[in-house]
C-alpha cells in the first residue's frame, strides 16, 4: 500500500485509488481510470473532446483547441466528471441511497448551460418527462418511489455480483430519473458498486456503444448481451490491473504484459 489504511470493505483496487488520489500520484491506476472513464462516458453522450484533450484537462487544467472550436459544456462536464469520479472513490462502500445519486448528478451538471435553465433540476430528479433512446421513462412524479423500490430490492448494505450491479443499472436507466446525464450517473454508480463489492470495474468505450445500448434494450429477454459487453470491458480493465500489479477477485495480477486494449470489445477469446 501507499501509506493509507486499507478500507474495511471493498478491494485492493479501491485502497490503491484512494492512496494515489490522496498523494497526487501521476501515471498510476487512478490517473488511468479518471481519463478513460471520463473520456469514454462523455464521448458516448456526444462530447467532442478527444482523449488527448481530456488528458490535458485532467493533468494541467488547460485545453488544446487547435483542432477547432470546443463547446464550453464539453469542457465543464469533463472537469465535473473528474470530481464525480473522486466522489465515487471517496464514498464507495457506503450504502447507496437517493442522496448519493442526486449528489453525483449535481457534481456532473454544475455550472453547465443546463444549470441555468429554470426547468432543469441539477442534483435533483427531473421535473419534465423525458425519453431514453426513443423509449418512454418513468413520469417525474413517480421517480422517487421507483428509485426507492430499486434500492430496497438491491439491498445496498451488502456486496453484490456483476449481474446484480448491471441489473440495477438497467432499472436505473429505464427510470431515467434526472433530466439529463442519466447514462453518466448510472455508469458512475456501477463503478462505485464494483469498487465496493470487489468486482473488477469496467469502462464502456465508444466502440462498445452499440453493444451496450442493445444490451440495455434486450436485458429482459437476453441479459447475456449486456453482461458479455461488460465482461469484455472487464477484460480490458484487467490488463491495467495486471500492468499496475493490483490483485483482483479471481486471482492475483499476472506478470506484466504489454497493454493491448484495442481488441474488439465483444471478442473475448
Amino acid at each position: 500500500m501507499l501509506g493509507v489504511p486499507e478500507t474495511s470493505s471493498g478491494s485492493v483496487l479501491l485502497d490503491r485509488l484512494r492512496a494515489e488520489k490522496a498523494q497526487g500520484i501521476k501515471g498510476g491506476i487512478y490517473y488511468r481510470l479518471q481519463i478513460d472513464l471520463t473520456y469514454s462516458s462523455n464521448r458516448i453522450e456526444g462530447s467532442r473532446l478527444s482523449e488527448e484533450q481530456t488528458r490535458l484537462i485532467f493533468e494541467t487544467r488547460t485545453l488544446d483547441a487547435s483542432g477547432g472550436p470546443v463547446r464550453v459544456d464539453d469542457v465543464v462536464e469533463t472537469s465535473n466528471h473528474f470530481r464525480a469520479v473522486d466522489a465515487v472513490i471517496d464514498h464507495a462502500g457506503e450504502p447507496l441511497d437517493q442522496e448519493a445519486l442526486k449528489r453525483l448528478h449535481g457534481l456532473l451538471k454544475a455550472a453547465t448551460a443546463d444549470a441555468g435553465k429554470e426547468w432543469f433540476a441539477v442534483g435533483a430528479y427531473k421535473r419534465v418527462p423525458n425519453e431514453a433512446g426513443g423509449q418512454t421513462t418513468t413520469a417525474p412524479e413517480d421517480v422517487d418511489d421507483e428509485i426507492a423500490t430499486i434500492l430496497i430490492g438491491y439491498e445496498p448494505e451488502r456486496p453484490h455480483t456483476l449481474e446484480e450491479i448491471v441489473d440495477m443499472h438497467v432499472r436505473f436507466e429505464r427510470i431515467h430519473p434526472c433530466q439529463d446525464g442519466n447514462g453518466r450517473v448510472g455508469r458512475l454508480v456501477m463503478l462505485r458498486e464494483c469498487l465496493a463489492s470487489d468486482v473488477v470495474p469496467f469502462v464502456i468505450t465508444d466502440d462498445m456503444k452499440a453493444f451496450y445500448y442493445r444490451g440495455l434494450r434486450e436485458w429482459d429477454s437476453h441479459p447475456g448481451f449486456l453482461l458479455e459487453t461488460c465482461r469484455a470491458a472487464q477484460d480490458r480493465f484487467m490488463q491495467y490491473l495486471d500492468y499496475f500489479r493490483i490483485p483482483y477477485a479471481g486471482g492475483a495480477y499476472r506478470v506484466q504484459r504489454p497493454l493491448d486494449v484495442q481488441r474488439r470489445p465483444h471478442d473475448r477469446g
